[in-house]
């Protein structure tokens, strides 16, 4: 008798920075051409974009070679991963993989929450590219990563001291602003004006390539997008949201169920919180591990930019007896637990 149980998934939407030169051509490549549903998504977003008067989906992803001054832009990026996540998402095989949770990273959770049904594909649509082109004249400060973990993937003391050193130091200064915007497992994404970050990038010892700036991001997350909020609330109403088919985890941890979720604080919380507040993947992916004990981490793509993450927050958690980077590897090598549709692909 062929064992038909379905293994126990949650899925993680990416955030900005995992459509790149390595991923080019994801759409064109991995997009289920056979899911009429889908391809009826597709081509939604691709006719709402030129009725904009912008570079439609298929004309981003079929350059000849990638361009960062136009595919990192916020109103172009944003749309992109959504797509590219979203494709990976309807090719999931729902015989074998029965999904209990959603959660995603900063600008991750307005994919999952069209992932999880509570945005439909129109308002999906209105929330991600709205967000994504807000600062589309000017960009609000920016964001830089570091690691506060060693070789060994294993928290180091000595690294945490010295970034919170820092930011003491840099938030003492006049005309600066830095703030913990992300935790992301084995790394602190830092958010500030430009003033600050350029004294971080002086300051902070260099581990490796870092610390280092990311490419045409905002100071997400942080209080310098008390603005962005405001605007936010002013043009997407609260009846874009719904409740979701399957339960959300949001970036402080907290579980929204799909029969028991209050629209009013999912509205709230999304153009409120989560845009000025220290996004907490690391709490978010936590929840999932303890909460729902899955079988497996699906991690959509484009890109694997979280996978190191995930194998960090593993070994915080010693999930599975994982305690170290070698750990990790051999237990992906073996039977992975986390599945990167966008390492797959490529």
């Amino acid at each position: 008798m062929t064992n038909t149980k379905r293994e126990r998934v949650v899925v993680i939407c990416p955030g900005r920075g995992t459509y790149t030169k390595e991923t080019l051509g994801y759409l064109k490549k991995y997009r289920p051409q056979q899911n009429q549903q889908y391809n009826q998504f597709f081509d939604l977003l691709d006719q709402k974009r030129q009725a904009l008067g912008v570079p439609t989906l298929s004309d981003l992803d079929n350059e000849p070679v990638f361009k960062p001054g136009l595919h990192t832009k916020g109103e172009h990026a944003s749309a992109l991963i959504y797509a590219c996540s979203f494709a990976d998402f309807m090719s999931l095989d729902r015989e074998k993989f029965d999904v209990v949770a959603v959660t995603g990273n900063s600008m991750g959770w307005y994919i999952a929450l069209a992932v999880a049904g509570a945005l439909d594909a129109n308002s999906a649509f209105e929330v991600i590219n709205t967000m994504g082109s807000m600062m589309k004249e000017q960009i609000i400060g920016g964001q830089l990563i570091y690691p506060i973990v060693d070789l060994n993937w294993q928290k180091s003391l000595h690294q945490e001291k010295d970034l919170q050193q820092a930011l003491s130091e840099v938030q003492a200064m006049d005309g600066c602003e830095a703030y913990i915007s992300i935790h992301l497992g084995g790394y602190a994404v830092i958010g500030g004006n430009q003033k600050a970050l350029d004294f971080l990038l002086k300051r902070l010892p260099k581990i490796e390539n870092y610390p280092f700036q990311l490419i045409n991001h905002a100071a997400f997350h942080t209080p310098l997008l008390n603005e962005i909020s405001n605007r936010a609330f002013e043009t997407l109403p609260p009846p874009l949201f719904q409740k979701p088919q399957i339960p959300l985890i949001d970036g402080r941890g907290h579980i929204w169920m799909d029969y028991a979720t209050d629209l009013e604080a999912l509205y709230d919380y999304t153009l409120g919180h989560q845009v000025v507040a220290p996004y907490d993947f690391t709490q978010a992916v936590t929840v999932a591990l303890k909460e729902f004990c899955p079988d497996r981490l699906i991690l959509l793509g484009p890109g694997n930019t979280l996978g190191g993450s995930i194998g960090q927050i593993l070994i915080e958690n010693k999930w599975k007896n994982v305690s170290s980077k070698a750990d990790f590897t051999n237990l992906q090598k073996a039977d992975p637990f986390l599945i990167s549709m966008g390492r797959s692909a490529n």
